[in-house]
């Protein structure tokens, strides 16, 4: 960030900049407001393309460091803890030792939840599920996922991730936003702030919620929220049924023409009061608004699954033509990328088996499996999985012990940070590959540990940022996704 980003972002505060006579905010909004202004496809690098939409005082984009090899992503958070153990890292000698105590040197004084640490016994508990190879690389993959399996030559496994928080709340919020405590940006809002908009019509970081089970572990709207950033880069929620994003519509008796001119007079209101004070959100909430006005016309025509031909459910499973599922949602994450929206976040409910695994994680599998492969296989098809970085996983993994009782059908698995699994596609990701080892019982990284940190660091420099560089200053420290840590993994990159 340059002085001037500094002091344009601190001016509402100072007053530094009052009613000056730089235009820069007029310029900004009118960038906003121009029809056909779209930014480049890559963002604002040199020799690339143009600034393009930008975000006015409030706003951005900073644009990239360097070439991007992606410019959106597509995240499919799998929020519960999906246990790798059952999906992605096969453990045969844990199937071998089923029933037999963990031994104390593999877990090594680890700590544990509060769910099991007064276990009497921590019983090895190998999968019921059988494992076979698949793709040129012959890869693992659990019977489970077999749609997975398919792409395997698609995707990159990553089974040494690994992270600091062992309870939902803290885990979901350190994936999405690089720390465990709340009030930071979302990866989302990141990318909105650095890259900008590729469509003036739709929200920069849109997102999309599905469950298959009741019960499991809620979700907060800070997951997705701007933190410190202006509150333009906030995502935006899309919603099943009549009204995908709450309060949308106009109220009964408004016509567009009269929509129309109530935005131009508030638009002159609050031009004059950012002439007055110079307050960067002044301008943020100009360009919601209008934002607002344009997504009317534009929000349904994405969101109407009927002009999709029958193939495309074969493709996604019938469960996609009902609203609001995870396959109807996978569907509407490519349509999104189509229309070149930038950072398109799903999260699916109902991972957390602390007990009944075998059951609950069939039912898991068999709602997300199809959807996922669907949507790189569609991607692929139609030239966007090349700049597209779609990314499967939850927050942590689960332990090799049962959680309780462990039977000959039935066992549970609390939660385990030390090492679990997750899948990348597109976007420069080496794809056909297994990165990452953990030891014979799924406890512990072997080999190539990928902390959360080095994770996002890695997205990031496919985006285009120096992670260490794309940062914003607030209340007098400079902030970033990675915080002060992260390490690109380039052996992770194509």
């Amino acid at each position: 960030m340059s002085d001037f980003d500094d002091i344009k972002y601190h001016c509402s505060r100072r007053h530094f900049l009052s009613r000056a006579s730089l235009g820069i905010g007029t310029a900004a909004l009118a960038s906003i407001l121009g029809p056909g202004m779209a930014m480049d496809a890559f963002g604002a690098v040199p020799g690339v393309g143009s600034p393009g939409i930008m975000g006015g005082l409030s706003g951005g984009p900073m644009g990239p460091h360097f070439l991007p090899k992606a410019k959106r992503v597509i995240y499919l958070f799998q929020s519960g803890g999906p246990s790798h153990l059952e999906l992605l890292d096969y453990k045969p000698t844990l199937q071998e030792l089923n029933g037999q105590e963990l031994p104390a040197s593999v877990r090594g004084g680890q700590r544990l939840t509060g769910m099991s640490a007064n276990q009497k016994s921590l019983p090895m508990a190998g999968s019921q599920f059988k494992f076979s190879q698949h793709g040129k690389g012959g890869a693992w993959f659990s019977d489970l996922i077999p749609h997975t399996a398919s792409i395997a030559d698609d995707i990159c496994v990553i089974r040494s991730i690994h992270t600091e928080a062992i309870n939902h709340d803290p885990a979901i919020t350190f994936f999405q936003t690089g720390s465990q405590q709340t009030g930071r940006p979302s990866f989302g809002s990141w990318m909105s702030y650095g890259l900008g908009s590729m469509n003036d019509n739709l929200p920069t970081f849109t997102v999309l919620l599905s469950r298959s089970r009741d019960g499991d572990q809620p979700l907060y709207s800070r997951l997705w929220g701007n933190g410190f950033l202006p509150s333009l880069h906030q995502g935006v929620q899309f919603r099943s049924g009549a009204d995908p994003v709450l309060y949308l519509k106009d109220p009964d008796g408004m016509s567009r023409e009269s929509r129309r001119s109530m935005l131009n007079t508030l638009k002159e209101l609050h031009q004059e009061e950012h002439n007055r004070v110079m307050d960067p959100e002044i301008d943020s909430r100009i360009a919601q608004y209008e934002m607002a006005y344009r997504m009317q016309t534009s929000v349904p025509g994405a969101m109407d699954l009927s002009d999709e031909p029958d193939e495309v459910f074969e493709l996604y499973g019938e469960e996609a033509r009902t609203p609001g599922t995870y396959a109807a949602n996978c569907l509407l994450a490519r349509r999104l990328a189509e229309r070149d929206v930038r950072f398109i976040q799903l999260y699916h409910q109902g991972w957390d088996q602390h007990g009944n695994l075998p059951n609950d994680i069939s039912i898991m599998a068999k709602d997300t499996d199809k959807p996922s492969a669907a949507l790189i296989k569609d991607l692929k098809r139609r030239g966007l999985l090349d700049d597209t970085l779609v990314i499967w996983g939850g927050e942590f993994g689960r332990t090799s012990y049962s959680q309780g009782k462990l039977s000959a059908t039935n066992y549970g698995r609390d939660h385990h940070p030390r090492c679990f699994s997750i899948w990348v596609a597109g976007g420069g990701i080496k794809a056909g590959s297994v990165y990452g080892e953990t030891d014979d019982f799924g406890y512990n990284v072997v080999r190539n540990p990928v902390h959360v940190h080095d994770f996002q660091a890695t997205l990031l420099h496919l985006l285009g940022f120096d992670h260490e560089r794309l940062n914003f200053l607030s209340q007098g420290r400079r902030y970033r996704l990675t915080d002060v840590h992260g390490k690109v993994v380039q052996s992770l990159i194509a």
